[in-house]
């Protein structure tokens, strides 16, 4: 092969390659040379020649005359200054001990031939130069790998002109074709093709996939079958090195991250010391007559091993990074990174740079874990063990260095997106007064789950924990992000790995803790919710419902709230309250709910399915009063601000849990403060409290008295059950918690290794306490949501037309709607009774149409007789005491389900409630009987 074939790629080769390799190559030649011609050097030859040497192979190969003449010499230097005479310097074997032919090997890397050690003088003659064939480099364009190879490909030897092709193997002799292998291996070593190594037809340069898996070398045919097979196996330590050449250039590219970043440099460490050895075994083919294939073979055998490591896991990472034709069907795991997303197309950048569109990245801890896996499996080998565990170390200095700032500052610095800790920038604390899913604490940082090394796959949560808690102290001003971090470990095979991790961690958590409990007061504060939320006391807010009761009887559009704020704000200020001690009532604000509540809780229930095996139920099956009819006891709500970082455990989603109870706790004390109004009329109006000559309306009345009895008893126990068998107990256990996080009762081992428990589970005590609360209290059940609204519409409508039945009582009692006093009543009676007759005279009219609407007696009831009157009556209360009587019943039989399935503190309530149905039949025929006789 013509040396312009090899010049074409000098400047691949001065560029790509270590320049190391071409100047040991030329001080080889030059110490080469001087031997040649400093005879002083040598003693006399054994025929007594006074200047002869030794033999010597020349920079081509050729086995070198130990004599010269004065006409070799004198040709030697006409090639010399006559560079461009390719033919004559490819097959003069006197020009190779010049200075400047060992240095024109290395430059333009002209090829050479093996010949035998002695040739005839006229081959040293061309007939005629060959064709023209000028090959040129040029500068690629930048791109994102600094370091990557900007020097164009040479072209193929298969496109040189013919007469610049080598002379054929078979032409050649044994010693020869050696010598010609040996040399052209020393350049496919490093990338290029030989005279008679040359690469495979199927393999294109010019194509990346093709480069990144190697070139596939062919040796032209003659060569001998003592040669073939030992050439056909150092030929794929050349196919490594090229590979890994193509791999170091792709992979450090920006968008791989600092992780293949870094292994990219150390395997371009390897690669230089690669090239170095390259250099040395070309001194050794130059200078050692003994350098034989067989001696080759035996010198690369443990670098090329190395190699073939090195080769593996490039190769692995090239099928995960879908480089190779054997692409993966993986998609990125980015496509929910808003941020990064928004943030490229805010530059004007592509979502995904170069080729990797669509495909994922194998970056950061997927890189990290893949080395470590290959480690593991060639754990027997030491060279290769020593291998990777060098290339792991390297490969994860810049993790440890972006674990350690998030560790120990609580930051980010992850340009890439490669780090196991993923950051949605997007979502700020700001947001936390608006947030019912508790967004800031649960997906501002996340584990990116299939990029979590294998080092920290155990410790992963205390990872993402230890730096949450310290970003948490860093935005309220309690980390220093200037101070450095020092006497940290660097890599993961460092033993104070773990022990870093711990006490970071425990660190982490501990100043967090410090923050809520002590700065922030955190007990204090949800003491104060359970003034406000659960009526503990309740003294302040019955006072704020007697204040506000003409404005809460309003539809929930025509409420003021601003005057309830007022009204609530006056109670909260009164001295004599344990309210008024409260150092955060300022942080309560009144609100309305125009959403009833059993909708608001069936509609959480139906999409949340927290029942097992329950069905979503449609929001139209809710006999609930509309909406619209809502007034401002069913409506009012309270609300309350709590500032950073108490949020975070004061969640929105906290908030929501406390309005549901307190909006129940609330409807059942205005239920209560209902009927507890009908128990007032019923004991004090003469309508009831005459004893009437009538017996069957003496009757009606003990009926009507019972039930109202019975119904006060069920909202009676239902209130204490909630307030003093649920929510008392659950607040104690929740304080005892916190007490012991707060260092005052997890002591008593004595062994001090920091707090037994993390704020982590201080929000799940929290959040549990909410949910075991709304569980036992029956707001998260729909069967049981369902029945409960029944009973409370029941008993509502109940005591809403207690005046109604006072004025149908009144129309049916002979001793009453008579103009004479009857016998037992007293003169004061009778006049009271009279003055309180003439007032409501004006609304009788009214008052008939009510009663037609509703009790179902039409505007011609005045006319009927008593007889008609009082069935109509008995007929009413009979409908009361039968929904009443049935849905209880169900609610009983639901209980004893529930209390044996899930929640047995149910029993209780089930044995309270079972007292206001004792005696009764809720199918109600007996009762028919009773009422006829």
């Amino acid at each position: 092969m013509s040396s312009a074939i090899r010049g074409s790629g000098f400047a691949v080769n001065g560029s790509t390659q270590d320049g190391a390799s071409g100047r040991s190559r030329m001080s080889a030649n030059d110490s080469f040379k001087s031997e040649n011609v400093d005879p002083r050097r040598f003693g006399p030859s054994p025929q007594g020649e006074p200047f002869q040497t030794s033999h010597k192979r020349s920079a081509s190969g050729n086995l070198r005359p130990s004599s010269r003449s004065i006409e070799e010499r004198r040709t030697e230097k006409v090639q010399v200054t006559t560079r461009e005479t390719l033919v004559s310097r490819t097959r003069s074997p006197q020009r190779r001990g010049s200075v400047g032919t060992g240095k024109q090997r290395n430059a333009e890397g002209a090829p050479r031939q093996k010949a035998a050690e002695t040739r005839s003088r006229e081959a040293k003659v061309d007939p005629a130069p060959p064709a023209h064939w000028e090959p040129v480099a040029t500068l690629q364009p930048h791109t994102s790998a600094p370091l990557a190879s900007r020097i164009s490909i040479p072209p193929l030897a298969s496109s040189a002109p013919p007469a610049l092709q080598p002379r054929p193997l078979l032409e050649l002799s044994l010693a020869a074709q050696e010598a010609a292998i040996v040399e052209d291996l020393l350049f496919v070593f490093m990338g290029f093709e030989g005279q008679y190594i040359r690469f495979a037809k199927g393999y294109n340069p010019y194509e990346e996939r093709d480069r990144l898996s190697g070139p596939t070398f062919r040796i032209l045919p003659g060569l001998d079958p003592s040669l073939q097979d030992l050439t056909a196996s150092l030929l794929k330590m050349a196919s490594h090195y090229s590979a890994l050449q193509a791999f170091t250039d792709v992979q450090s590219r920006e968008e791989f991250g600092s992780v293949n970043h870094a292994l990219c440099a150390s395997i371009r460490r390897y690669l230089l010391d690669y090239l170095i050895l390259v250099a040395q075994l070309e001194t050794q083919y130059l200078t050692n007559d003994n350098f034989t294939l067989h001696v080759l073979n035996i010198h690369v055998l443990p670098t090329s091993h190395m190699m073939f490591q090195l080769y593996a896991v490039a190769h692995e990472l090239m099928k995960r990074n879908a480089l190779l034709d054997d692409e993966t069907d993986e998609s990125s795991d980015s496509a929910d990174d808003y941020d990064h997303i928004l943030e490229q197309l805010r530059d004007g950048g592509d979502l995904v740079p170069g080729n990797m569109t669509g495909k994922k990245i194998c970056k950061g801890g997927v890189v990290i874990g893949l080395i470590t896996k290959r480690l593991e499996t060639m754990s027997g080998d030491p060279a290769a063990k020593t291998l990777l565990t060098a290339l792991l170390r390297d490969a994860s200095r810049p993790y440890m260095v972006m674990l350690n700032e998030w560790l120990h500052h609580g930051g980010i610095n992850d340009p890439h997106s490669e780090f196991l800790i993923k950051e949605q920038k997007s979502i700020r604390r700001e947001r936390l007064e608006q947030d019912y899913t508790d967004e800031y604490w649960e997906r501002r940082y996340t584990i990116r789950d299939h990029d979590v090394p294998p080092q920290l796959e155990g410790v992963k949560d205390k990872v993402l924990l230890a730096g949450k808690y310290l970003n948490v102290v860093r935005e309220c001003g309690g980390v220093d992000v200037s101070k450095e971090v020092k006497d940290v470990p660097v890599s993961f095979d460092d033993n104070r790995f773990l022990d870093n991790v711990n006490s970071a961690y425990a660190h982490a958590n501990e100043s967090l803790m410090q923050l809520l409990l002590t700065t922030h007061a955190l007990p204090a504060r949800l003491r104060s919710l359970k003034h406000y939320f659960f009526l503990d006391p309740s003294d302040y807010f019955s006072y704020f419902l007697e204040l506000g009761a003409s404005e809460l009887r309003k539809p929930v559009k025509s409420v003021n709230t601003n005057k309830l704020q007022s009204l609530l704000d006056l109670v909260l200020r009164q001295p004599g309250s344990l309210v008024s001690l409260d150092p955060f009532k300022e942080d309560v604000k009144v609100e309305m709910n125009e959403i009833t509540l059993i909708k608001m809780l069936q509609r959480v229930v139906n999409i949340t399915g927290i029942e097992q095996g329950e069905t979503l139920q449609p929001l139209t099956n809710q006999p609930m009063e509309n909406d619209k009819n809502a007034i401002g006891f069913t409506s009012l709500q309270l609300d309350y601000a709590v500032p950073f970082p108490v949020s975070l455990v004061i969640s929105r989603k906290t908030i929501w849990r406390y309005q549901a109870l307190f909006r129940y706790l609330l409807s059942l004390r205005y239920l209560e403060s209902q009927l507890a109004t009908t128990w007032q009329t019923h004991t004090r109006g003469i309508t009831w409290s005459h004893r009437s000559s009538s017996r069957k309306l003496e009757i009606w009345k003990r009926r009507v008295w019972t039930l109202r009895a019975r119904m006060l008893v069920f909202v009676q126990q239902l209130l204490y059950f909630c307030t003093a068998e649920v929510i008392e107990p659950n607040w104690q256990s929740l304080m005892s918690r916190l007490a012991a996080k707060d260092g005052k009762d997890g002591s008593e081992n004595g062994e001090g290794n920091g707090p037994t428990r993390t704020v982590d589970e201080l929000m799940q005590d929290h959040v549990d306490f909410l949910d075991t609360c709304l569980k036992e209290c029956m707001l998260t059940n729909s069967k049981l949501l369902r029945i409960h609204s029944k009973l409370m519409q029941t008993c509502t409508i109940f005591a809403t037309y207690t005046n109604w039945l006072s004025r149908e009582l009144e129309k049916c009692d002979p001793d009453l709607s008579g103009t004479t006093k009857p016998p037992n009543m007293t003169d004061k009676q009778w006049k009271l009774f009279q003055a309180i007759k003439s007032q409501r005279q004006p609304n009788s009219s009214s008052h008939s149409g009510d009663s037609s609407g509703t009790g179902g007696n039409s505007s011609t009831a005045s006319i009927k007789d008593e007889d008609t009157r009082m069935a109509e009556l008995f007929d009413v209360v009979k409908k009361w005491e039968t929904n009443f009587s049935r849905h209880l019943q169900i609610l009983l039989d639901a209980l004893n389900h529930y209390a044996a399935t899930e929640t047995v503190v149910l029993l209780s309530l089930c044995a309270r409630l079972s007292a206001a149905n004792q005696g009764t039949d809720h199918a109600g025929p007996r009762v028919d009987e009773d009422i006829g006789s």
